[in-house]
């Protein structure tokens, strides 16, 4: 094995104010035995007591020249990386571990450019995703916002106007029959549910294997179902993919669900539809702008349950996802390549198997 010194340096955003991890479980124990590898934090990423903005900031902080000269592995969790990051190159890098399945915020043609490998935990969340957009379905379907406020508020005498609806006999419309895709409709198979999806690339045999139509357009799909939810990528064909003309097509009784992405959404017009009762409701765990700000015109409607970004962030799936994150960063630090690699075409760069050969262990002498 190479005792070529490694280190990994974790994106400020895991700690809190006052320096210690804010997430308590990030598999560091993982690094344990492994003396060569070094683990840190961009910590000029990193909240402070007296920064009152920092929360407004958190979904536009970027890696920086100086962070990705400072070690040979970043962990990534919310910021950017963006081509700027490399503006003195990447001498040192070698590997980019991006926590989580999205790569939306990683400009991986610049990474592959400058010879640094992009990998990411794409099955970890799957289950997370999916079972976050079934709870929306279900609480909106059931009301569950309306009927808490109702004993909050003691207006028990509202319980005839606040009737929900059950699943069985209703369709769910799946936009995008990728991993958490598949997910929800194994959780929504035993609930008696009619299963349509959207996915131009998904295989009409998988799709009847897990009992799903799959229909030609989206206004098929929006003008079809009970509950639509997203589960779609966010890249340059999916962004403002859904729009008003899409809401404008679901019946008045329907209800919108989104744990994929924000910017997949015209926002305005899924605000509109919402106001104006185009659609029953929403569950939003992602927006447009993030963090959503206070005064955004979702936050006032009652007819949207809105949470953080964070929904599918359960212990669990944090575990696995920073355990595969880690063993990738060891396996690197050892001179192997992680499974999950997003940018294939660095394997085939001769900088990048020269940053690796540093630290791929000599063949024992004969």
């Amino acid at each position: 094995m190479t005792d070529a010194p490694f280190t990994v340096a974790y994106t400020g955003d895991y700690l809190g104010p006052d320096g210690r991890l804010a997430i308590a479980d990030i598999a560091l124990d993982r690094y344990d035995g492994h003396p060569a590898i070094t683990v840190d934090f961009l910590r000029d990423l990193a909240p402070t007591p007296d920064d009152k903005a920092y929360q407004e900031r958190l979904y536009s902080l970027e890696i920086t020249p100086q962070h990705v000269a400072s070690a040979e592995g970043i962990v990534v969790f919310r910021p950017w990386v963006k081509a700027s990051a490399f503006a003195e190159g990447a001498e040192r890098l070698v590997v980019i571990g991006r926590a989580g399945a999205g790569i939306d915020k990683i400009d991986l043609d610049a990474c592959t450019e400058n010879d640094v490998a992009v990998y990411n935990a794409p099955d970890t969340l799957t289950h997370a995703t999916a079972s976050s957009a079934f709870l929306l379905m279900l609480a909106l379907a059931k009301r569950l916002p309306e009927q808490e406020r109702m004993v909050r508020d003691g207006r028990w005498d509202l319980q005839p106007v606040t009737m929900g609806l059950d699943l069985p006999g209703k369709t769910l419309g799946i936009v995008g029959l990728g991993a958490s895709g598949r997910e929800l409709t194994r959780l929504a198979a035993p609930w008696g549910m009619n299963i349509l999806a959207f996915s131009p690339r998904a295989s009409e045999i998988e799709a009847a294997h897990l009992g799903v139509t799959l229909v030609a357009s989206l206004d098929e799909l929006f003008a079809a179902s009970d509950f639509v939810s997203l589960h779609n990528r966010l890249d340059a064909t999916t962004r403002g993919l859904i729009t008003a003309a899409h809401f404008r097509r679901m019946k008045p009784t329907a209800y919108f669900i989104n744990v994929a992405r924000g910017e997949i959404v015209d926002q305005a017009g899924l605000v509109t539809a919402l106001r104006d009762h185009w659609i029953a409701g929403a569950g939003l765990d992602v927006y447009e702008h993030e963090p959503l700000p206070k005064d955004d015109p979702l936050v006032s409607l009652p007819n949207v349950i809105l949470t953080p970004h964070w929904l599918p962030s359960t212990r669990d799936a944090a575990r696995l996802t920073m355990t595969l994150i880690a063993d990738g960063m060891i396996g690197v630090a050892e001179g192997r390549i992680p499974a999950t690699i997003v940018n294939p075409a660095v394997l085939e760069r001769p900088g990048f198997l020269a940053k690796l050969a540093r630290f791929t262990p000599s063949d024992p002498p004969e």
